[in-house]
């Protein structure tokens, strides 16, 4: 007997071994419940992989927005007039100047707006999406929360669940009990997570997932929520620093590989910019504690402000005081009429 004789779904449809699947079930903050048995109209067992082929390829080619376009000949400017006459040239017959053998004409057979829309019946998406549920059901990836009961919305609240649930950095589909705005508002901020009802989820989004998580009462089966209370920013700090491992010690002395070395004040020696040759865009640098007893044993006249100031190049250094005694040049007499 032959998969399509077994199952009338036909296909590559798996064997019905799924009747009394049950799944992990998980309070809204993350706590471990008993678990739970999944409807067996919907969690049979079977799969059907050409279905949610076709399924996944309508849905891809309806996101198309169909609106590239070229232009034929006709919509192109210009080329009204005939280059050249039809005969004594020598070259080629020419008719217009947007043929599409020219630069700048007309296109052939290129793309123009329509509708990449494929149409599958409403049976095979149901059954395209209920192979989907099962696929993710038989790897162990559907969990069921008890309630997303949201007051407001709180990133903090869905990214708290799913590092319970360690599916932090995976790609994650909530499915809620209806529209649930507060929901989808907290996890719209987390790029990996994808909120939608139960009742509008797709064959694509769920092979999209590499976790799904639904809501009791969307499976028909309502469970009570168990009675407690998020941690306070206090305690998930707490929680955090205690999670974090310790940093190895170091002896005393050692400082960390490609750190700076410290000058004798205990900061880093950074070279101190002279502002005497800062707009001539030097580097040279003035004594600094670390550098005190060579500053002392040079002088500090002799690279300090005194050493290019008037001091240096002035008239005390330089025989300023023989040139201020010598005579000054007579002015010369301007001669008369």
């Amino acid at each position: 007997m032959t998969d399509s004789q077994a199952h009338p779904t036909g296909g590559s449809a798996a064997a019905s071994t799924g009747a009394g699947q049950q799944a992990a079930a998980y309070s809204a903050l993350g706590t471990p419940r008993d678990r739970v048995t999944l409807p067996v109209d919907v969690f049979d067992g079977t799969i059907n992989t050409p279905v949610m082929h076709q399924a996944v390829k309508a849905f891809l080619a309806n996101q198309r927005q169909g609106n590239a376009s070229t232009k034929i000949r006709k919509y192109v400017i210009g080329g009204n007039q005939k280059p050249w006459k039809q005969k004594g040239t020598g070259r080629a017959r020419q008719g217009s100047t947007r043929a599409p053998q020219w630069v700048g004409g007309g296109t052939v057979f290129g793309p123009i707006p329509r509708s990449y829309a494929q149409y599958v019946p409403r049976q095979v998406r149901a059954l395209a999406r209920q192979s989907a549920l099962n696929t993710r059901a038989r790897d162990g990836a559907v969990l069921v929360i008890d309630a997303f009961a949201y007051d407001r919305p709180e990133t903090r609240r869905v990214h708290a669940l799913l590092g319970r649930l360690a599916l932090v950095g995976k790609k994650v589909l909530i499915l809620t009990d209806g529209v649930k705005r507060n929901v989808y508002l907290s996890a719209r901020n987390i790029p990996s997570v994808e909120v939608m009802p139960y009742s509008d989820v797709s064959t694509y989004h769920i092979l999209w997932s590499d976790a799904v998580l639904i809501e009791s009462s969307a499976l028909g089966q309502a469970m009570d929520p168990l009675a407690e209370t998020a941690p306070a920013p206090s305690e998930r700090r707490a929680a955090r620093v205690a999670a974090t491992p310790p940093r190895p010690m170091q002896p005393a002395g050692a400082r960390p590989k490609g750190a700076k070395p410290k000058g004798a004040a205990g900061h880093a020696a950074a070279p101190v910019r002279n502002p005497a040759t800062r707009a001539a865009g030097t580097h040279a640098t003035k004594p600094t504690a670390a550098h005190a007893p060579k500053a002392a044993a040079k002088g500090t006249a002799t690279k300090g402000t005194a050493t290019k100031g008037t001091a240096t190049k002035g008239t005390a250094t330089k025989g300023g005081a023989k040139k201020s005694a010598a005579k000054k040049p007579a002015p010369k007499k301007k001669k008369g009429k």
